[in-house]
């Protein structure tokens, strides 16, 4: 058997780096050296090959549309034990799956005349005509024609109502005018005759509101005519859409280590009983194991790297390390991975024994603690060691949640601790009513020019890929920040954050997405470039005190 047709040995001399005894743990990961080679290998091809064009957004003015990319590498080794490496993308890469120096897709939907291609295009056809109905002028006519007629209804038949209303008065002055006057006779006669009036009127009004309703309806068929077939059509393409998923999902079987084979409905109904989301199997990572496991090729490492320019939602810096998506990912890799030696999961891993937890003010209500960073304010799934078991041991009378707000895991700093139920409402609702004063110190990696202002950007959970956040403007909630720069030193920014929403990474967002500061803060391993630590830092809190009911204001100076 030959050289697998995507394998591509190392260019430059690896043979003092050795090779890892355990596979890279996806989801949380330092990529190995010789990812990092791989990884700068085909980056540089990238940066100069000419046999596709893609527009990334770095710099180069293009016609197309703006899409950064995903890539992946894979470290093997061949059936002989010489180290190569695989290379991979997310999604497709210049409209096409099909590209000599990657890896081909678990299935190749793009492929002329595939079934995928065909009934898409179906769906397409119904998407024009949706767009053709709900575009029509017709529809806009008729729409602009039913608000003006219904508009000249009720004015027509409120000025008529206010003209019989007139009518009743007058009727009603001539019955006491003539009641004194009259004989019972003629008064007799005379209120027939009113009594006529009256019921001409109401039904001169019964005959106008019947001739305006006529009118609205006949528009309003019309319009449920054009509603109608766009509702049939729209039915029309969801049935077609879940029909091409089903069969499309079908035709994704992963494989593993261990020889299993498994669809991808399978491997989520056993993973955790959902229904794989659109896109799923089509990112790089399940791309580079199925190729390997298939070509007799022994895993050794892989790292994702994000190349070009960010997408408008989510927060993605050029060359970066990126673990896999979760959402997408976990439940496929999960299987493709079992049976292989990995290395330990980090986030599993409890943090080093704190020395205790220093304890900044105490008395019968609160307590005010000092948070250091990687350390959890409550317990997580996996590690119970956190502020709140530490609080409890410390105060064994505690009552009630204890804890009134969090701070990331990553983030040091004042943390607040109610210790009975009443001292927990109290506080809470100045959380609630934006009455606490916040103030954080970070360190941002790369100069700020302004000097002030206030990030205004609402965030929402990424579904694929937990824990991190993204802008939204059509779900998220509002998040805003205000900003003040304390200094500008070798070419970082120290600046205090007066958060006004205390929304899930609010601050590494605000601070890092291309809307905001586009400047991610120095640590950061989600947003930015893992360092030492996340240099954020909750330097002040000041709020109204649940027994005396005066402001206490405490602070402590970042460590950074």
């Amino acid at each position: 058997m030959g050289k697998p047709e995507f394998l591509h040995y190392f260019s430059q001399d690896i043979r003092n780096i050795p090779v890892p005894g355990k596979f890279t743990f996806p989801f949380c990961y330092e990529p190995h050296p010789l990812s990092i080679i791989a990884s700068k290998e085909l980056q540089h091809y990238l940066q100069h090959q000419s046999e596709w064009q893609h527009n990334f957004g770095l710099g180069n003015p293009s016609d197309q549309q703006v899409i950064g990319k995903m890539f992946g590498v894979l470290v093997v080794t061949d059936p002989s034990g010489t180290p190569g490496y695989l290379c991979a993308f997310s999604g497709k890469l210049a409209g096409t799956n099909a590209h000599k120096h990657f890896v081909p897709p678990v299935f190749d939907m793009l492929q002329k005349d595939s079934f995928f291609l065909l009934e898409e295009e179906e769906i397409n056809e119904i998407n024009r005509q949706i767009a053709s109905l709900e575009q029509n002028d017709s529809l806009a006519q008729l729409n602009t024609d039913l608000e003006t007629v219904t508009r000249s209804a009720e004015e027509s038949i409120t000025l008529f109502r206010q003209h019989l209303k007139k009518l009743k008065e007058e009727r009603k002055q001539i019955r006491f005018v003539q009641t004194g006057i009259l004989s019972a006779t003629e008064f007799q006669l005379l209120e027939a005759d009113l009594i006529k009036q009256s019921l001409r009127d109401k039904h001169e009004l019964a005959v106008l509101q019947k001739d305006w309703k006529s009118k609205i309806t006949a528009i309003q068929e019309q319009l449920d005519n054009y509603y109608s077939r766009i509702a049939v059509l729209k039915e029309e393409r969801k049935s077609k859409s879940a029909l091409l998923q089903s069969r499309l999902f079908e035709q994704y079987v992963f494989l593993n280590k261990k020889g299993i084979s498994k669809d991808i409905c399978s491997i989520f109904a056993d993973f955790n009983q959902s229904v794989p989301p659109a896109g799923a199997g089509e990112c790089a990572a399940p791309k580079l194991l199925q190729y390997a496991f298939l070509n007799r090729l022994s895993p050794v490492a892989m790292a994702e790297f994000w190349w070009g320019d960010s997408p408008s939602s989510e927060i993605r810096k050029h060359k970066n390390y990126y673990p896999a998506c979760k959402g997408k990912c976990e439940p496929i890799l999960s299987h493709m991975l079992d049976g292989m030696l990995l290395e330990d999961n980090p986030l599993l891993e409890a943090p080093k024994a704190q020395a205790d937890l220093e304890i900044l003010y105490d008395d019968e209500d609160i307590a005010v603690v000092n948070k250091p960073a990687e350390f959890l304010s409550v317990p997580g799934v996996h590690i119970q060691d956190s502020v709140y078991t530490r609080m409890q041991a410390a105060f064994p009378e505690a009552t009630g949640p204890i804890i009134v707000h969090r701070l990331d895991m990553s983030t040091s700093g004042i943390l607040l601790i109610a210790k009975h139920k009443d001292a927990h409402k109290f506080i809470q609702q100045q959380f609630i009513d934006h009455s606490i004063e916040k103030r954080y110190v970070a360190l941002l990696d790369g100069v700020i020019k302004e000097d002030k202002g206030i990030i205004d950007l609402p965030l929402r959970l990424d579904l694929d890929d937990r824990p991190r956040q993204m802008v939204c403007y059509e779900y998220g909630k509002k998040a805003v920040t205000k900003y003040q720069v304390l200094s500008r030193i070798n070419g970082q920014t120290k600046i205090l954050f007066f958060p006004v929403t205390g929304r899930t990474h609010q601050l590494r967002v605000h601070a890092a997405h291309l809307l905001g500061l586009h400047t991610p803060i120095v640590g950061d391993d989600l947003y930015g470039t893992k360092s030492n630590r996340l240099h954020l830092h909750a330097a002040h809190l000041s709020f109204v005190h649940p027994r005396t009911k005066k402001t206490v204001i405490f602070e402590v100076k970042e460590p950074f």
